[in-house]
């Protein structure tokens, strides 16, 4: 009924705005309103909004007559927000975009749109559900998302499947970052700031002029960022890091060379380095199911008893170093060996474009890149399991590594005839990935031989992880996909356009898994898929500042095996299909910008995660996962709107919303069927389980205020920005029925902004920054998996942290 009447509602208020706009009277009043040079009325002072340029159609387009729901993340915004890297705009920025940590880990990220959001798309064989881009180039792994930002110009959020003009694993659609590229003339800008944990920041963007010669113009561009924060939550053992630390840097050089007329060659190369340890995961309560707590041990049953018959047993007593409960942990209560996570990436880009004619434009997007994880993470000490055993071990500590080769060309024409737009291409992907993971227990537990009770804590000697716990898995996959594209609008009368386009995709893929639990394996997998994306989209300009479309697009992320499976399950593809309406409108001599979106999602062979964690009979703790495709169909609806107002000048109002709602058909569950056979081989019932999509708030809200006041007549201004970022709480798990906390997070900024400095027209800005402004603490990622032995166990958010710092541009 709460759905029925939400979307009644949304789509009752949709048929009444388009109803409006497309009506006569309203088109006359807005071509009236356009012709006249005065101010519109009731927003007398207000400067237009300005025009926002994207790439979404591989073509250069105004935001507001490109028929897709996109969202732009532009260079200021970067700046309003502090944003340092991808982790940044979790808190919501973009309310349809969610991003969180794979598992605590920022070595990582989950990064979903539309409720397509892959729970462990990090494994070798595994894939994304929204497509990330970095200049054009598909990044294959979640692996180094988390790579501090370069010299950002927008990032792109484009919403829903993107099938035809960006491919495979777009279903969600595709998150799209353009950096800046030289601009022939000497200039550029350094920024340097401190702030509390001992964080600093400093980049430096550099434009050098253009050298002329006989074989053409070449222009370069130098980036360096650094960006250090100290752990938000310190570890008690000396000499070891706590969690929720980084150390990010990089750089990057980029050559514009213009041989001769409109042929313009772009070579780039970057590299990347992120050390960063996890957030802590902390216990939030004990024995949420109520069961009798063991006062004896007995070790011929491995198990706890409530009295010393051994007659009932009970769940394991919590140490009382042990502090459980809901609370953002400043210091964690015990002690553990941790060193930094280590992400390296790095890549060449070739980029060449030739403008054939004013007609057409032939272009080839070219990269080779890399990226490699050295996985140190001790985030769960005695907060997950294994549980509490007198002088057992403890503190599950995961080391894994993770390397990948990538290698990519696409080529486009891009062009028109009459009145038609059109954009062809050939694209090849090939990728090779392989990972190896084991799970010692760092710690010891030293007990009371009469009491049982814990009376310390030993650290385990490390030299000693291979011994007592070997390789878990290991595991390499290789890819290649093959795919040939093609889209045109065509305008038969000025106000409409219709698109239409396809995709063809030959996806190969296969796997070896060659070490399953410290044994060497032969477990295999191969899967060859062909699929046809189509697009049809068709728009219409009620005015020049109102636009209307319709739109039908499907997408798709590809199949792979789980190396977390004990036999390296294999599963397929899932597909969707989606339909979706929007509304594009500027009025009021562009003072007010409103965009409006309602989608309808069916999503088929929906890849589901069963998660378990299952002691070993060495004491360790293994992770298993297991994949499948979950029967029947996904449903996910959505509406998305979003305002900007300019009411008078120098101040900018912004308003973005969501609506998601979700449902996924229960999903067979063979990991349980696994668990039960061990107990009973002659169970073999299928398990089917309620299952959820993870990251997915059913509300989520974004609001902005910026304010620029002009200082005097040289061109200084004081401005001041405010964002706050709403969501509802969300699932964080495909089979566990528990959501993590619903969240408020406000970021602010302050700067005097573009004070003289001499006679060079050098600019100094000094700013100071907060993001969490208001220190809210709520748990983003919650599992209950542990609640039957121990309790349910969580990661929060980062806490307030603020600084200063001054950026000279010359």
């Amino acid at each position: 009924m709460k759905l029925a009447n939400t979307l009644r509602t949304g789509l009752l208020a949709g048929v009444g705005v388009i109803a409006l706009v497309a009506s006569p009277a309203f088109a006359a009043e807005a071509q009236s309103a356009e012709a006249a040079p005065a101010p519109a009325a009731g927003l007398p002072d207000g400067v237009p909004i300005e025009e926002i340029v994207v790439t979404a159609t591989k073509r250069e387009t105004n935001l507001q007559k490109t028929p897709i729901s996109i969202s732009v993340v532009g260079a200021a915004d970067v700046k309003n927000r502090h944003v340092q890297s991808l982790i940044d705009l979790a808190d919501g920025a973009v309310p349809s975009l969610r991003i969180a940590t794979f598992e605590a880990r920022q070595s990582a990220l989950t990064i979903g749109l539309r409720g397509i959001v892959p729970g462990d798309a990090n494994q070798p064989a595994r894939e994304q559900g929204v497509g990330v881009y970095l200049d054009g180039v598909y990044l294959g792994r979640q692996h180094g998302l988390n790579a501090a930002l370069f010299d950002i110009e927008r990032i792109e959020v484009l919403k829903g499947p993107q099938g035809t003009l960006f491919g495979r694993n777009t279903e969600g659609g595709a998150l799209s970052m353009v950096l800046k590229a030289p601009t022939g003339e000497f200039g550029g800008r350094a920024t340097a700031g401190f702030g509390n944990y001992g964080s600093y920041t400093g980049s430096l963007h550099l434009d050098l002029p253009a050298i002329n010669s006989p074989i053409g113009s070449v222009a370069f561009k130098i980036d360096g960022v650094v960006a250090h924060q100290d752990p938000t939550t310190k570890n008690p053992l000396a000499g070891q890091t706590g969690w929720n630390q980084y150390q990010r840097y990089g750089g990057r050089i980029a050559a514009r060379w213009k041989p001769v007329d409109g042929l313009t060659v772009d070579l780039a190369f970057d590299k990347s380095r992120d050390e960063n340890t996890p957030f802590y995961s902390a216990l939030l309560n004990y024995n949420p199911l109520g069961k009798p707590v063991g006062t004896v041990y007995d070790n011929a049953t491995k198990a706890w008893y409530t009295d010393n018959t051994l007659t009932t047993k009970g769940i394991a007593p919590l140490p009382s170093q042990v502090k459980a409960g809901w609370f953002r942990p400043d210091v964690a209560d015990i002690g553990v060996p941790q060193q930094p996570s280590i992400d390296k990436t790095q890549g060449f880009t070739s980029t060449i474009k030739y403008k054939v004619s004013p007609e057409l434009e032939l272009r080839s997007i070219t990269a080779w890149r890399t990226v490699s994880d050295d996985q140190w993470d001790n985030s769960g000490g005695a907060h997950r399991t294994p549980v509490y055993v007198p002088n057992g071990n403890f503190s599950r500590y995961s080391l894994s590594t993770l390397d990948q080769r990538q290698f990519s060309t696409e080529l486009q024409a891009v062009g028109s005839i009459s009145n038609i737009d059109y954009v062809l291409g050939l694209y090849y992907f090939s990728e090779r990935a392989n990972d190896a993971a084991r799970t010692p227990n760092s710690n010891k537990w030293i007990s009371d031989p009469v009491t049982q009770l814990p009376t310390g804590v030993a650290i385990n000697d490390p030299n000693q992880y291979e011994a007592t716990a070997p390789i878990a898995r290991a595991s390499i996959a290789y890819a290649k996909s093959y795919a040939a594209y093609g889209q045109a609008t065509w305008t038969p009368i000025q106000p409409l356009h219709i698109t239409l386009g396809g995709r063809y995709t030959a996806d190969r893929k296969n796997g070896l898994l060659f070490t399953l639990n410290g044994a060497p394996s032969d477990l295999t997998f191969k899967q060859d898929n062909n699929r046809f994306d189509p697009l049809a989209v068709i728009a219409y300009d009620v005015t020049s500042g109102v636009n209307l479309y319709a739109k039908y697009s499907t997408g798709y992320r590809a199949g792979g095996a789980s190396s977390r499976s004990v036999i390296y399950r294999a599963f397929g593809p899932e597909e969707v299909k989606s339909y979706e309406v929007g509304l594009k409108t500027e009025l009021f001599d562009r003072k007010v910008r409103f965009n409006l979106a309602g989608y309808m999602m069916d999503r088929t062979n929906s890849q589901v995660d069963f998660n378990f964690f299952i002691p070993q009979a060495n004491g360790t703790v293994r992770n298993t996962l297991e994949t499948v495709n979950a029967l029947g169909t996904t449903k996910i609806r959505g509406i998305e709107a979003d305002l900007n107002i300019r009411p008078v000048d120098g101040l900018a109002l912004g308003l973005s919303y969501v609506y998601t709602y979700t449902k996924i058909p229960p999903a067979r569950n063979t990991v349980q069927e696994q668990l039960n056979q061990e107990i009973d081989p002659t169970n073999t019932a299928p398990v089917f389980q309620d299952v959820f999509i993870v990251y997915t708030p059913e509300n989520a809200l974004s609001g902005t205020i910026d304010y620029d006041y002009p200082i005097g007549s040289n061109g200084t201004s004081l401005k001041l920005h405010l964002d706050g970022n709403y969501a509802d709480a969300a699932y964080t798990f495909d089979n566990e029925d528990v959501k993590a906390d619903k969240s408020f997070v406000v970021n602010g900024r302050i700067a005097l902004a573009d004070i003289p400095m001499g006679n060079g027209g050098q600019k100094l800005t000094v700013a100071g920054w907060a993001r969490n402004l208001f220190n809210t603490a709520y748990v983003y990622r919650r599992s209950n998996a542990n609640g039957a032995v121990l309790g349910d166990y969580g990661n929060w958010n980062a806490p307030r942290t603020y600084g200063i710092e001054a950026t000279i541009n010359f």
